[in-house]
């Protein structure tokens, strides 16, 4: 994933996003490790997924071995990384954060694709499904991204499935939408019903809690930008008050004078696409501004860095992960998962 662009992840056309690979003993994220019903098995699809989190759906459903291709940011269960990769960005994600930002605002603003599609690719792998999102250009390839590249595809076209999820809600309904796709729908019910007891039964763990720390999600560093859409309903789950961002709502741009303003008790750093390394890595752009040491949670030690591509940013099952992770950093001593020094960790200059 990329940065949001405009209030990013803006609505294109339709619906979004999705779960091990069969084979592989991980029990599928949010699900139990219980033995699943024994549904039939339906007649195998070639699917083709151009989005990672419903790379996951489709493994964790235990389809996994109907896929025949994937994108270039699918990357969890590792075993799908054997696949062929039909996307690339059109820009250098090795750049800083501003300089991201600025490449991606130029290519929207000439009306250009941010990514490719290996159309010759489809063509080759004859997937019988395309798994892909029309939330946001920016993020991943969209469904007229697919759609150009089939432009010229002759005989049967795919079917394709495009997904926009805005709440967590949305995101269990994908999973169902995914599942009904692959001709599983029993096994869509029962994921997304362990998803929502899952986060359900840890917010019933912290509504008991009553010192709730306010929260600034940082999705984008420079220039900065508050998470929006489902992550404040992360936050509230994990028994904290975010402070900017609306369950459901576009992730909005902030001024460097709104954080200090805001002087939050936790700043969880969430960029889209980054793991904690890179994270790490391009924290200067907020640690360098005038003002940051005097921050209530720089002084307390609450800046967090997390895993935003694994976790926050990518609307699948690990979203149940995420609030865990969240309660985590919220309430240490009270809450661990064992998600500490791989999916987050405390910043420290």
């Amino acid at each position: 994933m990329l940065p949001r662009e405009g209030h990013r992840r803006r609505r294109l056309t339709r619906s979004h996003q999705a779960l091990s690979m069969p084979g592989h003993s991980v029990p599928a994220p949010g699900l139990s490790a219980r033995p699943s019903p024994p549904f039939p098995l339906p007649t195998m699809l070639r699917v083709a997924s151009l989005l990672p989190s419903t790379t996951e759906m489709v493994c964790a459903l235990g389809m996994g071995e109907a896929l025949v291709g994937r994108s270039h940011e699918c990357d969890f269960p590792s075993a799908v990384s054997a696949l062929p990769v039909l996307t690339a960005p059109r820009l250098d994600t090795a750049r800083s954060s501003r300089e991201i930002d600025t490449e991606v605002k130029r290519l929207v603003r000439e009306a250009l694709s941010i990514y490719d599609v290996d159309a010759d690719g489809l063509r080759r792998l004859q997937p019988e499904l395309v798994l892909t999102q029309s939330r946001c250009e920016v993020c991943a390839v969209t469904e007229a991204d697919v759609e150009q590249a089939l432009a010229e595809w002759s005989g049967v076209r795919p079917r394709i499935v495009s997904l926009a999820p805005g709440t967590l809600e949305s995101v269990w309904q994908d999973v169902e939408r995914v599942a009904e796709a692959l001709g599983v729908p029993e096994r869509g019910a029962q994921a997304a019903a362990a998803l929502r007891a899952r986060v359900a039964a840890l917010g019933e763990r912290t509504a008991a809690i009553e010192a709730r720390p306010t929260v600034f999600c940082v999705e984008w560093i420079d220039p900065l930008m508050a998470a929006g859409f489902w992550v404040p309903e992360l936050v509230e789950i994990a028994g904290g008050t975010n402070l900017v961002g609306e369950p459901g709502g576009p992730s909005p741009w902030q001024e460097w004078e709104d954080l200090q303003w805001l002087d939050p008790e936790v700043i969880a750093v969430m960029p889209c696409g980054f793991g904690l390394d890179r994270t790490a890595a391009e924290m200067a752009a907020l640690t360098e501004r005038p003002g940051w040491e005097e921050l209530r949670a720089v002084q307390s030690g609450r800046v967090c860095l997390t895993d935003g591509n694994q976790y926050f940013n990518r609307p699948g099952p690990r979203l149940a992960e995420s609030a865990e992770i969240l309660a985590e950093i919220l309430h240490p001593g009270q809450f661990d998962f064992g998600h500490r020094g791989a999916a987050w960790r405390l910043w420290t200059p």
